[in-house]
């Protein structure tokens, strides 16, 4: 309808009316200029010298205006109404994006709180606990390579025990089967005797444990008259004790050699149970920290895709009030201009109501013909 109307209004403004100072005062002069500004004003009052000019009736004009500012106020009204939809579909939509802003900001925090205080730290304490595990290897390994090393050092001590042990014993056992010949002895024999227990005496190690103990007998044996049975006796008799006591010394010092090697084999399982247990330890730990690392991965490929995710959100809404803002500044106008041209459209009305408006377009009519 308004589409039309204005179609009218450009055909009606051709026939323009011209104001006489003498049908109007310069009030009514002033605001016919004003409603004459307004595209809806000049069109009512051209449409209404129009009507009266053909015969017409001025409550029809009336109604017939009427309709017009009826069909105004219904478009007003459906500008206002579309401005209202608007506004709440910007209100739900910011509401809908604050809202969206507000959780992904949540979750970027929560994406920054776990990787500063529980990711990085995991991995600091993944670190130090492996570094101490190698350690822990480390230390495995030289301890039994130092048991190792003592093992076999003692062992050797055990063989060099053992040799001089069985060289005294050998060296007690001559002298016995020397002593034991002297029973009638000869000159001769005697000297024979002598002669080899100072060689006995003189191949003796020095560091044999019994040293000191076999030369003083030696000695005795070397000076004792040997015709006084009583004495070779005496002699016999501390030999075989010094025999006695080297056995069971050589018996202790075996049987001592076999349970340090029985410790020893079992130091060794222990170690090397050990040893596997750190190395188990260090393949999970390796792979926790590996799992470790892609989860650091993972959460800086997370946190990069929220605040990109966050940057859009807020491009939205800012697109959003921006376009709302706009909205706004052309429904703003738009009620203006429509208040504009409703109220001159009801001065408009005023005007052709008032009797100086019908006495004009008669005196027109007149000075036509």
């Amino acid at each position: 309808m308004l589409k039309v109307a204005v179609c009218t209004l450009l055909v009606l403004s051709i026939t323009a009316i011209d104001i006489k100072a003498s049908v109007w005062t310069s009030h009514d002069q002033k605001m016919f200029a004003q409603i004459k500004q307004s595209g809806w004003g000049n069109f009512i009052l051209n449409f209404g010298e129009l009507h009266l000019s053909t015969g017409g009736i001025l409550s029809e004009l009336n109604t017939e205006i009427a309709k017009l500012i009826d069909e105004l106020d219904v478009e007003l009204a459906e500008v206002h109404h579309q401005y209202a939809r608007r506004t709440d579909v910007h209100n739900r939509e910011v509401a809908r994006l604050e809202q969206e802003i507000q959780d992904k900001e949540r979750e970027v925090f929560n994406a920054h709180d776990f990787y500063d205080n529980v990711l990085i730290p995991q991995r600091d304490r993944f670190a130090a606990q492996l570094e101490q595990l190698q350690d822990n290897i480390a230390q495995n390994r030289r301890t039994l390579n130092e048991a190792t090393v003592q093992r076999a050092n003692d062992h050797a001590e055990f063989e060099a025990q053992v040799a001089e042990h069985n060289e005294a014993i050998s060296a007690i056992d001559e002298s016995l089967g020397l002593l034991s010949q002297l029973s009638a002895p000869s000159l001769v024999q005697v000297q024979k005797v002598q002669k080899n227990l100072t060689k006995i005496q003189q191949s003796l190690k020095r560091h044999s444990t019994f040293q000191t103990f076999i030369k003083t007998l030696i000695e005795i044996a070397v000076e004792a008259n040997f015709a006084d049975q009583g004495a070779l006796k005496e002699i016999l008799v501390a030999f075989n004790n010094l025999r006695v006591q080297l056995v069971d010394s050589l018996n202790t010092i075996t049987a001592d050699e076999a349970e340090a090697q029985k410790d020893f084999e079992a130091r060794v399982i222990q170690l090397n149970q050990e040893h596997a247990e750190f190395q188990r330890a260090v393949v999970v730990k390796t792979a926790e920290i590996e799992a470790n690392a892609t989860k650091i991965e993972q959460t800086l490929d997370l946190i990069d895709e929220l605040h990109a995710d966050l940057d859009t959100l807020n491009g939205q809404l800012q697109a959003e009030n921006d376009d709302f803002a706009f909205a706004t500044d052309v429904y703003n106008a738009t009620v203006a201009e429509y208040n504009k041209e409703l109220n001159a459209a009801h001065q408009a009305l005023d005007l052709l109501n008032q009797p100086r408006f019908t006495d004009y377009v008669k005196s027109q009519l007149k000075g036509a013909f």
